[in-house]
């Protein structure tokens, strides 16, 4: 029996809906601010303030944000079909204390998983080399450019205002769970 392929998958912005945090960042910040306008990953930059400011506002909303975040449209229904045919490692930045939310929202709207590794940091490098993903699904740009650079794998990039650059051969953007679905398969099948 051959071993199924691994795919790695960051949570926050890919399986979630990356808009999840902006009625947050509005009812903080800035009421007028909308997804499009958030350009960079850092938001001290985007919102003009100290990074100790928005270090204490995630503190404080992490918890929430991660309870009440949509499913990225689509994320579902893929997911329970790659469940069938591939190992599904989640790999995300939010911090083990977090795990037990994590597991609940991942129940409350039936998104399978065989593993998920909270790091409690954005370089999720040695979790992926650790856990042997084969592919990997990131919105972070250096996150992905990393992955792909160091372990050679192919590196799925959910299309974000913040992460608008070019991308090398290999880091594949995607815009939605359809098309990356599409691409996985098609590069499957080579």
């Amino acid at each position: 029996m051959h071993r199924k392929l691994r795919i790695g998958i960051d949570i926050d912005g890919c399986v979630t809906c990356p808009t999840a945090l902006v009625p947050f960042l509005q009812k903080s910040f800035d009421q007028n601010l909308k997804y499009e306008d958030i350009t960079e990953y850092d938001l001290g930059k985007v919102l003009n303030q100290p990074d100790d400011i928005i270090q204490q506002w995630f503190k404080d909303y992490q918890e929430e944000i991660y309870r009440t975040s949509p499913v990225h449209k689509g994320a579902d229904k893929v997911l329970n079909d790659w469940a069938k045919s591939f190992h599904l490692i989640f790999i995300s930045a939010r911090y083990e204390f977090l795990n037990e939310i994590t597991l609940n929202w991942f129940k409350e709207h039936n998104i399978p998983f065989h593993h998920i590794e909270l790091t409690g940091s954005h370089n999720k490098l040695e979790a992926c080399k650790k856990l042997e993903v084969d592919y990997f699904i990131e919105d972070k740009l250096d996150n992905a450019l990393d992955i792909h650079h160091e372990l050679n794998i192919p590196v799925f990039l959910f299309n974000t205002p913040y992460n608008q650059s070019e991308l090398p051969e290999g880091v594949i953007r995607v815009f939605d769970w359809r098309s990356l679905d599409q691409k996985l398969n098609q590069m499957i099948q080579k």
